[in-house]
């Protein structure tokens, strides 16, 4: 797994690269530039018949961007370069930079037409922009963007937020986005990562301070290695046993996706408590899975003490019977602390139940989407979207729950202040019943760890499910494209992704 930072905290583990480690300023521009010159040649179609412009701001961006123009022109590629500012501005590595490119004769322009270069190389603001693009430079990069070049940004698009993502009047559309040392939030949440295209992290020296902890993170392929070995000697016991709290009249398709979902990701066996009009289609559509559709005292207890993990809400109801159901499961789950996936009715039901709160804890895993995260924490959906993050902090912080807020970019929190962006995924995943979906890979993603020798919080766990979740997403969407995606299809690709 991969940690994310903000503005300021790349700001302190720049400083501390330089000051405590003794690495200077100008080691780290050429080995950004050295880098993003890696990355750019890698991609180049023909060497020959390149023109790459590099448009540099005043600023240490604008210093990285001079020092990959000499780097590309040293290597042969016909590369331009812009000052887009006043040279007296400049910081002192950047200046430096510019008189570096001046005695290796790098050729700069000072009349610019984007339309001449096969590539253009965004090296104007950086992770420092702190106020909206006006003036010229939104003019400048309103220009970039209209050419047909090839982009590349250098460590996050200019115009794009670094913490928030978002478009700060006007923003650089790269195709590529190089970016050093660490992945910055602004890269993750939309509109920013949309803006970044395929983005890049790459290693130039800076590290995590020693003692001092990054609380985001996300997780990529490697990870996939946490999940644990199936164990040869055991049984469908041992791979546990899920029992969902789902459907109501007409509403059966969640349950089933729900528990599909489970079983095609690792769960042994799964249960459905669900009303009896549901008995026939979930048999049929599911033969697998077992149905239940009584509701007494005595049956709800032993398929309380029969399953590892409860899921409770999809496709429920908020009626006078699906709220006892689900009130019973929840306040028996809490009382002996088995794991419990709160999805769509349940959270519902949750938010205008205030005295239901008590059986919330560090034994839940919420799944809200925006919707439903207003509904819970009394905030507008607007609000909710403009801090995602701490949004889902603040309420896995007052409910003692883990924390899944399922956006574009979700966020996964818990208690304790650790927390995921997620970075698998795409548009076509939104459409009914994906929600369903992840709340059944979540439940699987638990029963692996069941009989696993190595534990890992139920934070990790959660990011770990909705990584899967996405990564399943996109290989639907390679298959099928995301205009015609369906839940289903996500859930047929679960196997390949966990294979």
């Amino acid at each position: 797994m991969r940690e994310i930072v903000t503005a300021v905290e790349m700001k302190e583990l720049d400083h501390n690269t330089i000051q405590k480690a003794g690495i200077s300023s100008p080691v780290l521009m050429e080995r950004a530039a050295l880098k993003t010159v890696e990355e750019i040649v890698q991609r180049l179609k023909n060497k020959e018949k390149e023109k790459i412009l590099v448009v540099c701001g005043t600023g240490n961006n604008g210093g990285d961007g001079l020092a990959i123009a000499r780097l590309l022109q040293l290597r042969g590629v016909r590369t331009w370069y812009y000052i887009a500012g006043k040279e007296e501005k400049m910081t002192a590595e950047t200046a430096g930079q510019l008189k570096t490119a001046e005695y290796y004769q790098v050729p700069r322009v000072h009349n610019l037409d984007p339309d001449e270069y096969t590539t253009i190389v965004d090296a104007i603001f950086g992770v420092g922009l702190s106020r909206p693009v006006e003036g010229k430079y939104a003019e400048l990069i309103s220009t970039m963007n209209r050419a047909s070049a090839y982009k590349v940004a250098v460590d996050i698009p200019s115009g794009i937020d670094s913490d928030t993502g978002f478009e700060k009047g006007i923003a650089f559309r790269a195709d590529l986005t190089v970016t050093f040392a660490f992945r910055k939030r602004g890269l993750c949440f939309y509109p920013g990562r949309m803006y970044g295209g395929e983005i890049v992290v790459t290693d130039i020296g800076i590290y995590s301070i020693p003692g001092k902890k990054i609380c985001m993170h996300h997780l990529e392929r490697e990870d996939l290695k946490m999940l644990p070995e199936r164990v040869p000697y055991g049984n469908k016991g041992t791979f546990g046993k899920v029992l969902l709290i789902a459907g109501s009249e007409g509403m059966c398709g969640a349950a089933y996706l729900s528990a599909a979902a489970a079983l095609k990701s690792s769960a042994g066996m799964v249960r459905i408590q669900t009303v009896e009009a549901n008995r026939i289609p979930l048999q049929t559509l599911l033969p697998e899975a077992m149905i239940t559709c009584d509701f007494d005292e005595k049956k709800n207890q032993a398929m309380l003490d029969w399953c590892d993990v409860l899921v409770i809400g999809p496709g429920l109801g908020t009626g006078a019977q699906s709220r006892e159901r689900a009130q019973w499961f929840l306040a028996k789950a809490a009382e002996c602390k088995k794991t419990v996936i709160l999805d769509a009715d349940g959270l519902n039901l949750l938010s205008v139940h205030d005295n239901w709160k008590c059986f919330i804890g560090e034994h839940v895993i919420l799944t809200p989407h925006i919707g439903e995260m207003s509904r819970l924490c009394g905030k507008e959906i607007g609000k909710i979207q403009d801090c995602l993050a701490q949004t889902a902090a603040d309420y896995a912080k007052e409910s003692g729950a883990v924390c899944v807020l399922k956006d574009a970019c979700t966020v996964v929190a818990d208690a304790f202040g650790d927390m995921y962006l997620n970075i698998s995924g795409n548009a076509g995943m939104a459409t009914a019943g994906s929600g369903d979906v992840l709340s059944g890979v979540l439940a699987g993603i638990q029963c692996m760890y069941l009989a696993a020798e190595k534990k890992f919080s139920p934070v990790i766990l959660a990011a770990l499910g909705v990584y899967v979740h996405g990564l399943a997403g996109d290989l639907a969407a390679e298959t099928v494209g995301q205009r015609g995606m369906t839940a289903g299809d996500i859930i047929c690709f679960l196997p390949e992704i966990l294979r």
